[in-house]
């Protein structure tokens, strides 16, 4: 199994002020010997590490974690994708082959139409030749913008963080249903299972209030381009790790062998091109 998505810091209030008191258990450093503990006892070879930070020393960071533990084995950074020097910033880290993707905080952008803009668009499109995927971390609301903005890459691979943040706690399908289900036909794009038990209630959620979230992703986008991701330390708001892991085995009981691979393994591996030496 591979978690490809889970977050690193040394915690400080001034970097992470978005932890608000409801995530209290969070306000405190998260390191690689934490993680390792974890995935060990839930069977789990391998991660996929991504900036919480939007600076090039969150990226640089990474990467020297990742080249210090082969467990990681890949990195999701930032880079500034609406500058004008990117293609020098990206060539920085061409030779870093845990750098998989980038990512820029969409969500936490004032603009919904952030990502529409040219110069973002410009950096966007400078990726490919650095065989980098981009992470698309947005609200539910942001599916109308995030569709257009992939069709105008049509041959950059996009990974679609914690299936878009759908309105779980209020039990909400629709738009968002409909939304992700036209942007699932756009064929390079993938999913990530992630992210749920934070968008439902922290305290009384249940795997049945997920299943039509997890139902919607799996008819759209097909075992082949899902993959499993924790959202460690952030998760923990919500749930333990292992609960989360138990929690989608369970939702997934029902694949056959073949599907369930794809979802805890293999899709990772296609869309960020890694390489699982545990395997």
């Amino acid at each position: 199994m591979i978690d490809s998505h889970h977050h690193f810091w040394n915690y400080t209030l001034e970097e992470y002020g978005w932890i608000g008191d409801d995530m209290a258990k969070l306000r405190r450093d998260f390191l690689p010997a934490n993680l390792k503990a974890e995935i060990d006892a839930a069977g789990i070879s391998g991660v996929v590490s991504v900036q919480a930070r939007q600076n090039l020393e969150e990226t640089r960071w990474l990467l020297e974690l990742a080249n210090q533990n082969d467990w990681i084995l890949g990195v999701v950074g930032w880079v500034p994708l609406a500058s004008p020097q990117i293609e020098t910033h990206l060539e920085e880290f061409s030779n870093e082959k845990k750098l998989k993707s980038v990512r820029h905080v969409l969500q936490g952008e004032a603009d919904d139409n952030y990502m529409l803009r040219a110069d973002f668009n410009n950096g966007i499109a400078a990726l490919k030749q650095f065989q980098l995927v981009y992470d698309v971390l947005i609200f539910e609301r942001h599916l109308p913008q995030s569709i257009e903005f992939v069709d105008k890459h049509p041959d950059q691979i996009f990974v679609l963080d914690h299936i878009a943040k759908p309105l779980i706690k209020d039990g909400v399908l629709e738009p968002w249903k409909s939304r992700i289900t036209e942007l699932a036909k756009r064929e390079n794009v993938f999913c990530k299972v992630s992210g749920m038990v934070t968008e439902a209630d922290f305290n009384n959620w249940t795997s049945q209030g997920l299943k039509p979230y997890f139902d919607t992703v799996l008819e759209a986008f097909g075992p082949s381009r899902l993959m499993f991701g924790s959202d460690w330390p952030v998760c923990l708001a919500a749930s333990g790790y292992a609960n989360w892991v138990q929690t989608v085995r369970g939702w997934a009981s029902t694949l056959s062998e073949a599907e369930k691979n794809d979802l805890f393994h293999q899709t990772a591996c296609r869309a960020y091109k890694l390489v699982d030496t545990s395997s």
